[in-house]
């Protein structure tokens, strides 16, 4: 049987492909270090397992409206009163199986055949993937190192078309770790404005900042902004529930609305005992979040260090997230490797050091390393590198 031509159009999932392979070699006795990794190593807060378990004895275990439980959403629409300073009523949010199908939703509610997004490079790698299931085409626009890997107005408006249908800002971003300010923020939203875009704002790292800056929604700096964005976040990264999948989006009532009929006839709805699980996450302490962004900094200090002795390698220090995203094309080069993804390869296979290329997220000079992982593996990580750059230079 021939598959769909959207299926044959995908790009297979780059991150998914090199942790495959790393747990294929440990699985072989290896002694590997993954460092692909796109979620907390730490295990989901006490509190909030303890309210799974009360939601089984409970007998919470049946189908839910296919938007999310009513309290969820009101956690939600909480939480974005007190962080964003945002307010939402229940029909404007829609939780999700994982923010990933809140994004997949979106595109497939908002998109006609043809219809162009805009997605800044490097960007996530399910995004263009998503677009063009949605029958929808990425218009990829390489944001310039330089500039932190974040889109400028002038780019923004130089890539609009009578198709273009919506942007995708994600903030602070996988797999860059950068963040965009206030200021950066309004002069994309004011173009936005002028051509009638909508705003695709994926905040899903918005807990994890190392900085002094404050995370900022695009959604709070004005009230056109507000209405013309769609906010999609979760309790994957900042509770450490990536396995849970429960996500949410928040935005104008009409695609809210047109979400959670389509959401009606794909999964019914999330997962019972994971919406009582993220009500759990939302109402409670965030002690044990700031505890896991403690330990992200400290991680990111030393091995931001450690790979700036590397030699060839050139690293912006991120913001936020959990992921450094260096580039190596002139270490590539000193180890007399053609291309960076043909130097992942062999670290990989001779000294089982697992990063993931940035060719996958649209930016070939670079690598993505993942620090959510111990600092003691992060350091032997580091120096496996090292070594590995250094044998190849002679």
């Amino acid at each position: 049987m021939k598959l769909a031509e959207r299926v044959q159009s995908l790009t297979p999932s780059t991150t998914l492909a090199i942790t495959a392979k790393a747990k294929a070699l440990k699985a072989e006795g290896h002694d590997v270090i993954g460092l692909g990794a796109g979620e907390p190593d730490f295990n989901t807060p006490s509190y909030i397992l303890d309210a799974a378990k009360q939601a089984m004895d409970e007998g919470l275990t049946k189908y839910t409206p296919a938007g999310g439980i009513p309290e969820l959403k009101v956690s939600i629409t909480e939480k974005l009163k007190r962080d964003q300073q945002l307010t939402y009523s229940n029909e404007q949010i829609i939780v999700t199986t994982g923010a990933k199908h809140a994004l997949f939703t979106l595109f497939q509610v908002i998109l006609n055949p043809g219809d162009e997004v805009i997605v800044p490079a490097p960007y996530w790698v399910s995004y263009p993937e998503q677009i063009k299931l949605a029958q929808g085409n990425p218009v990829i626009v390489p944001a310039e190192e330089a500039n932190h890997f974040k889109l400028t107005p002038e780019q923004l408006k130089a890539s609009i078309t009578d198709q273009t249908k919506a942007v995708i800002i994600n903030s602070p971003s996988n797999p860059t770790g950068m963040m965009y300010s206030e200021e950066e923020l309004k002069a994309l939203g004011d173009i936005c404005l002028e051509h009638g875009l909508l705003i695709v704002s994926d905040e899903i790292y918005e807990k994890l900042i190392y900085t002094e800056e404050e995370h900022v929604s695009i959604a709070q700096l004005s009230d056109e902004l507000y209405n013309q964005t769609v906010i999609i976040n979760g309790v994957s990264k900042s509770h450490s529930m990536t396995g849970w999948r429960i996500g949410f989006a928040a935005g104008p009532k009409e695609i809210i609305k047109g979400m959670t009929n389509m959401a009606s006839h794909s999964t019914s709805n999330p997962t019972s005992i994971a919406q009582y699980a993220a009500l759990a996450a939302y109402q409670g302490s965030e002690e044990k979040v700031d505890e896991m962004k403690k330990a992200f900094k400290e991680r990111l200090d030393v091995l931001h260090k450690l790979l700036l002795e590397i030699p060839g390698v050139k690293c912006a220090k991120p913001s936020g997230a959990f992921y450094l995203f260096p580039n190596v094309i002139e270490t590539a080069s000193l180890c007399g490797f053609s291309s960076v993804d043909d130097l992942v390869k062999a670290l990989l296979d001779e000294e089982k050091v697992a990063l993931v290329p940035g060719s996958g997220f649209g930016s070939p000079e670079n690598v993505r390393l993942s620090y959510a992982t111990s600092l003691e593996q992060l350091e032997e990580a580091a120096g496996r590198i090292r070594r590995f750059v250094e044998k190849h230079q002679s």
